[in-house]
Formats: C-alpha cells, structure tokens, sequence
C-alpha cells in the first residue's frame, strides 16, 4: 500500500517499529521467565494462569480475525488505518502502528508459548517455534511476492478456525492445572479423558469450554451480523 501510495520514504520507519517491537518481545520474555522464577509459583498454577490467559486472548483475536476474514473488510481496515497515518504526513505515526501491531503479535505469542513451555515438553515447543519461524518465513516471502492475488480472506478463516479451537483446549488445560494446584474443586464426570485435545472430565472444565464455545459462537455471529449491515 505504502508503495502504491508513492511513499516509499517512510518505510524505515516501518521497518524500524516492527525491529523494536521484536527486541520489546524478547525483553517481555526473559522478564516473564524471570518473574515466574523469582515467585516460587507452583508449577501447575503458573501453567493454569498462562493457559487461561493465552486462551482469552486467542479468543479475542479469534473473533476479530474472523471479522476481518472478508478481503474486502481486511483490506478497508488496513487502507484506513495505513490512509490515516498518511494523511497526517507522519511518519512517526506510521513507527508507532507498526510497533503496536507487531509487538501485539508478538506479546501473544509468548502468552501462548509460556502456557506450553510450562507443560515440560520444552524440546517439542523449541521444535514447533522453529518450524514455524520457517513457515512464517515463507508465507512472508509469498505475501510480498504474490500480495494482489494472495486470498486474505480464507488466510483468516482458517487462522481464526485454528485459534478458536485452541482457545478452547488451553481453557480446559487451565482449568485442569489448577485443580491440579488445588485452587479449584473439581467434580469428575463419567466421561472419557481426552489431554491431547484438552478434555479433561470435570464439571469445571467442561463448562468453561462450554463457555469459551459460546463465546466463540456469539463473536462469529456478531460479525457476519455487521458483514449483513
């Protein structure tokens, strides 16, 4: 867009928002660790808040890259936040949404890789962030290559698909970590236990899924109620 625009001149300033923005990722992960360290937090309490935390943070934004899943409402969104920047010929602006957008990204994504690195299974998480960094590395080279004809509109379907369904696993692994911790009761049911998928047979954690659900639900329903209007 920026290129389209003619202003190829403010891209250092881009670029240098979304550089501080990583560097600002990494300080909040070692901080994290660190603080995590320093607490004495029970192993599963500090699994139950960060799975619970990730979870309601992947279902906002779930919900809102389900909203932007139609091209033309991701394209009008961009267009007028990158068109707003310009029009107040700010550059500094332009830093300043790049760092929010990516550092938001990024925050996220320690919420979530916290929530599995403290399950124990840390060469599994290394091996994961590795291949994603890999793929990302390439849907990145493709969306800069083959951007007019990339289809935005099924990349954030199927993005937001994904985040819900592990917004709803991380609900019950939460929910079942601090049972585990003893800061929740837990009611068994005569269900089978599915961990994998994050099932685990309580009352608690089966309505706190169910809850996630509908939450889910309601946010799709709203959007394509405002996709209608």
């Amino acid at each position: 867009f920026l290129r389209k625009a003619g202003r190829t001149e403010v891209l250092p300033y881009v670029h240098a928002g979304t550089g501080v923005a990583l560097l600002a990722g990494i300080a909040t992960w070692g901080a994290a660790t660190y603080l995590i360290n320093i607490s004495g937090a029970s192993r599963e309490l500090t699994e139950g808040i960060a799975a619970l935390f990730a979870a309601a943070v992947l279902l906002f934004v779930g919900i809102w890259m389900h909203g932007k899943s139609q091209a033309g409402a991701w394209q009008k969104y961009v267009q007028e936040q990158i068109g707003a920047a310009l029009s107040r010929r700010s550059a500094w602006f332009l830093f300043l949404l790049a760092f929010v957008v990516v550092y938001r990204e990024v925050f996220e994504t320690i919420l979530f890789y916290v929530a599995l690195w403290s399950q124990g299974s840390g060469h599994a998480v290394i091996a994961g962030a590795a291949t994603a960094i890999a793929a990302l590395a390439v849907i990145a080279w493709l969306m800069l290559r083959y951007s007019r004809k990339l289809p935005i509109g099924t990349f954030f379907t199927v993005s937001a698909a994904l985040m819900a369904i592990l917004a709803v696993m991380l609900t019950g692994k939460g929910i079942a970590a601090l049972q585990e911790a003893n800061q929740m009761s837990a009611v068994l049911l005569q269900l089978p236990r599915f961990e994998w998928i994050g099932f685990y047979p309580t009352l608690q954690g089966l309505v706190a899924q169910l809850a996630c659900t509908l939450a889910l639900v309601a946010g799709y329903a709203y959007n394509r109620r405002q996709a209608v209007t």
